[in-house]
């Protein structure tokens, strides 16, 4: 096929050209970086959290008046718990993963540093670790030897006497990795502030923080030996036993303590169902949004085709009158597509990266991989031909009689 006499048919249509070519540069642009964005928002949904989900229950209480001797009624609400039938582990928190609300410090390696070397989450509570099942891959979890409580945690450090607080913490991979990288973190130090110091006696795969600002910053987290007595729970359970022990686990918290009220009563999966809500809304638009893209690109494609068809009438009657077949006017029209999609897949891909650019400086989005556009250049390449097919067969099926007679 030659190329040339395609090129100067097209310089006769410059406008009907133009418009295909700038309708499959935006989608290309468009399209790249939407799949983008959904493969980032999908990554975040399936994040790591590192704890049992389908074996964990929430359960959180609200006290009604005020309350004394918090202690020893968060005492009396764990023995209470683990006695229920099925209970594996149970702990009192803080936070959770994947809650809303979190209690963070900044983490210095050096306590003369004037700036933080990161920003970590702080799990609070006897036997969180254990009740989580987080995966340990050096050294140890705390034990409850290891625990000073709230209060007197409090006492110490308003009194700057560090004989009551804690002096040794868990932290995650990830954030061994940030602060020593290539090294081993068990028995480092670490200051949280520069009036704190802890030292690393474990180091877990994965524990993902309550509110996350930044993925990369996800799984920097901290158990440190503090127990808590706020009135939220986390229980351990079998999978099939969840429903059971959460609906039993609330009689017997109020029949611990009738004035409370229940502000959470959640298994585990639902709490990650509902903090990623927003990203699976997001990530369904972007798909609805590059689907449409593509369909109208397509139907585009088709009515431009059509058009042309039957404008090109008398140019593909002389063509069959010479002798051309119907293989010569397919592969003709197939070539033209093929020529303008190209065109708009150049112009396309600059814009994607025009996109990507600025996508990064508004919204601290990562760089476009350069994957993407070689395959959005073969989507397009494809659904252009697949969508001038129609056209260029009616076009190859017009009978040299009928075509010699329009001449």
């Amino acid at each position: 096929m030659e190329i040339f006499p395609i090129l100067s048919t097209l310089r006769r249509h410059k406008t009907t050209a133009l418009l295909v070519i700038l309708e499959i540069a935006l989608t290309c642009a468009i399209v790249c970086n939407a799949v983008f964005l959904v493969t980032q928002r999908i990554e975040r949904i399936n994040m790591p959290s590192g704890v049992a989900e389908q074996e964990l229950i929430q359960v959180a209480m609200a006290d009604i008046g005020k309350t004394t001797d918090e202690h020893a009624r968060s005492l009396q609400d764990l023995a209470a718990l683990r006695a229920i039938p099925g209970v594996k582990e149970v702990a009192s928190v803080n936070q959770v993963p994947f809650g809303r609300s979190s209690n963070n410090s900044g983490i210095k390696i050096d306590p003369k540093q004037k700036l933080s070397t990161l920003n970590a989450t702080n799990y609070y509570g006897v036997n969180v670790a254990q009740t989580l099942g987080v995966q340990l891959v050096a050294g140890r979890l705390l034990q409850e030897s290891d625990y000073v409580t709230m209060d007197d945690a409090k006492k110490a450090f308003i009194s700057g006497k560090t004989e009551g607080l804690p002096h040794i913490v868990v932290i995650t991979q990830d954030m061994a990795e940030r602060m020593w990288p290539g090294q081993s973190a068990l028995g480092k130090q670490l200051w949280m502030g520069s009036d704190m110091p802890l030292q690393v006696v474990g180091v877990v795969k994965n524990l993902v923080r309550p509110s996350i600002w930044k993925d990369a910053e996800a799984q920097y987290s901290m158990m440190i030996p503090i127990g808590v007595d706020d009135g939220q729970y986390i229980i351990r359970t079998s999978p099939a036993d969840r429903e059971r022990v959460r609906d039993a686990a609330l009689e017997t918290l109020k029949k611990n303590n009738p004035h409370r009220i229940v502000w959470k009563k959640e298994l585990w999966t639902d709490v990650r169902a509902k903090y990623f809500q927003g990203d699976r809304a997001m990530t369904g638009l972007l798909i609805g949004v590059c689907v449409a893209l593509l369909v109208v690109t397509a139907l585009g494609i088709v009515g431009l085709g059509s058009f042309w068809v039957a404008q090109r009438r008398r140019q593909i009657g002389v063509r069959r009158a010479l002798g051309a077949t119907r293989g010569h006017i397919l592969r003709y029209f197939q070539t033209e597509n093929f020529l303008l999609a190209t065109i708009g897949i150049v112009i396309g891909m600059a814009l994607a990266y025009g996109i990507n650019v600025f996508l990064m400086s508004k919204y601290e989005l990562p760089r476009l991989p350069g994957f993407y556009l070689p395959i959005g250049a073969v989507a397009l390449w494809l659904i252009g031909q697949a969508a001038v097919l129609g056209p260029a067969m009616r076009a190859a099926a017009v009978p040299p009689v009928v075509a010699t007679r329009s001449v």
